[in-house]
């Protein structure tokens, strides 16, 4: 394991969620070469998120607890926040004295930025600013979001924007949650007129293209540490189930990576 002691005020931080991705169609994707961008940093792993739809993953993730590795036992987390009875902490655990990790990090000099995806990133309501409101800086609008057929090309750039104005001697953590695979996403599938499972591999070779721009350009800014997950997979019908905040195997069980850019 990292030990995330050594990374935090040394490191850039890059996290995020390809918001809905299932495991067993990221794992397809990178066995067969249809995701060279991200296949670069790492290979997938397999992990249970803590949530099954969008907002209670991130509350989650947000508190510390990423998605847990399958095999049996106690693991170490990369980051915690400090309270009575945490049995998941350790000497390679980053533990901040904060109520949240975006918290922890601006207090150890990160300037933090979020730039949104699914409605619950829609600063448009109270329910929708909760997330972004820990943030430094945080940005949303209809391009961004889940109608979008280019919503991945627009968040780079928003990202990329937002880079630009940061000096480079600022460490950074940035958040980046990415909405193309969420429904809908049959737009990205040719002659598609519904989503589904195809149309889900679809959308996530789509984004791996447009992801390349922002991984060469954060590391740019000198020594990076990443996080590349999902927060919750769904359902296309398996067992009669459709969609998320269910739970079923393909909801449960997400994809996960992290790496240091060098």
């Amino acid at each position: 394991m990292i030990n995330m002691n050594e990374i935090v005020g040394s490191h850039n931080i890059l996290f995020i969620t390809i918001d809905t991705l299932r495991y067993d169609v990221a794992v397809y994707e990178e066995a067969n070469n249809n995701t060279p961008n991200i296949s670069r940093l790492g290979k997938w792993e397999k992990r249970h998120s803590p949530g099954s739809f969008t907002y209670a993953a991130h509350q989650a993730f947000f508190a510390g607890f990423l998605p847990t590795p399958v095999s049996l036992g106690r693991h170490e987390r990369l980051f915690s926040v400090r309270f009575p009875g945490s049995e998941t902490t350790g000497g390679n655990t980053c533990v901040f004295d904060a109520p949240n990790i975006v918290s922890g990090l601006e207090s150890r000099g990160y300037h933090t930025v979020c730039v949104g995806g699914v409605g619950f990133f829609n600063k448009a309501s109270p329910l929708g600013n909760v997330i972004p409101s820990l943030f430094n800086e945080s940005y949303w609008d209809t391009g961004l979001g889940v109608t979008d057929r280019n919503s991945t090309r627009n968040q780079v750039e928003c990202c990329l924007n937002a880079l630009k104005n940061i000096d480079v001697s600022k460490k950074v953590f940035l958040f980046l949650n990415v909405s193309a695979l969420h429904q809908p996403n049959y737009f990205y599938l040719e002659g598609a007129k519904s989503d589904s499972i195809e149309s889900h591999a679809a959308a996530l070779r789509y984004v791996d293209c447009e992801l390349k721009h922002l991984f060469s350009t954060f590391a740019q800014r000198g020594r990076g540490f990443g996080i590349i997950c999902s927060d919750h997979g769904t359902a296309y019908g398996e067992d009669g189930y459709y969609g998320h905040r269910l739970a079923h195997e393909v909801v449960w069980t997400v994809p996960y990576m992290e790496f240091v850019f060098v």
